[in-house]
């Protein structure tokens, strides 16, 4: 087995990467460096996995920003495009565009996007949330776009062999993320990935796409996920932004 490792820190990324090799046997692991706040790097990275790796049988979208130690401060990421918009939605996708041929290539395939159940509606006359801003329901609203994208992606890969799903992993996990925001954890990140593996690996979902799942559980999304204008406007959004 062959795993493809991506972080932003390259110490902490060789760190993790030799902590595998050592407690896992038959596993090989290569890493790759890339920033997500930088859409430049994402595509880099997507170019470069494209051109060393012979296959890709999963692609899981985990890394992502949470509401921040401190809410009321907007940030941007290197293109300009409010941070977590960009982190937890416009780079998961740029990486998955840039990754579908070996995806395809190698059907079939699966593609899980790690979403949560705190999803907020896009307001699509203000995406970047350049009024009001609030750091959990920039986080809420990022986690519904990439939920929506993961629909789309899903139906127009549906005669691919290549599946592709969104989950909620677990709530309030033991994560930076959550500490940082000021919320007391309530399980620790091993409730997350039990989830997370069984859509990578159950034998039982390998035709299954589209779905969101709240856990183990196939659950109905945010009632704007299934809107087709809010999607269509969406993805048009999306293709702009990540794609040029």
């Amino acid at each position: 087995m062959t795993l493809l490792l991506h972080g932003r820190d390259g110490t902490r990324l060789e760190e993790t990467a030799v902590g595998i090799r050592a407690g896992t046997q038959g596993v090989t692991v290569r890493s790759y460096l890339a920033d997500l706040a930088d859409l430049d790097q994402v595509r880099a990275t997507a170019a470069r996995i494209l051109d060393v790796e012979p296959r890709l049988d999963v692609l899981v979208n985990n890394a992502a920003l949470g509401g921040g130690s401190n809410p009321g401060q907007r940030e941007t990421s290197r293109q300009g495009h409010e941070l977590r918009f960009a982190v937890n939605h416009l780079a998961p996708y740029a990486l998955i565009r840039g990754l579908l041929p070996l995806l395809m290539a190698s059907a079939p395939s699966r593609v899980v996007d790690v979403a949560s159940i705190g999803q907020a509606p896009i307001d699509f006359d203000d995406v970047m949330l350049e009024r009001n801003y609030e750091g959990l329901d920039a986080y809420c609203r990022s986690k519904l776009a990439m939920i929506m994208s993961t629909f789309g992606l899903a139906a127009e890969l549906a005669d691919r062999q290549v599946t592709v799903n969104a989950l909620h992993p677990a709530h309030l996990m033991d994560t930076r993320a959550v500490r940082e925001y000021g919320l007391a954890p309530e399980v620790g990140t091993d409730a997350g990935v039990r989830p997370t593996v069984r859509l990578i690996t159950d034998p039982d979902l390998e035709t299954v796409t589209g779905r969101y799942f709240d856990r183990f559980t196939d659950m109905p999304a945010h009632e704007q996920a299934y809107n087709k204008a809010a999607r269509t406007r969406l993805a048009a959004l999306t293709r702009k932004l990540a794609l040029t």
